[in-house]
């Protein structure tokens, strides 16, 4: 877990099974969707990857 300040609440963590992944239609791309969360990459794990900061910001962690 990340260190916290004094007014930091601690982060819920979600696994990667909440996390949907599609392959993008016409493109070389995959998406990551999660808790209304988009994040694209060129591969299927960079995607997931990408999920890490917005996640974050919303007060989750993810745990792959």
């Amino acid at each position: 877990m990340a260190r916290l300040k004094s007014s930091q609440k601690p982060l819920k963590k979600i696994s990667a099974k909440q996390v949907k992944v599609f392959k993008i239609r016409n493109r070389r791309a995959y998406a990551a969707i999660c808790m209304d969360n988009l994040c694209e990459g060129t591969t299927a794990s960079q995607a997931i990857r990408r999920l890490y900061h917005p996640l974050r910001r919303m007060g989750y962690e993810l745990v792959i």
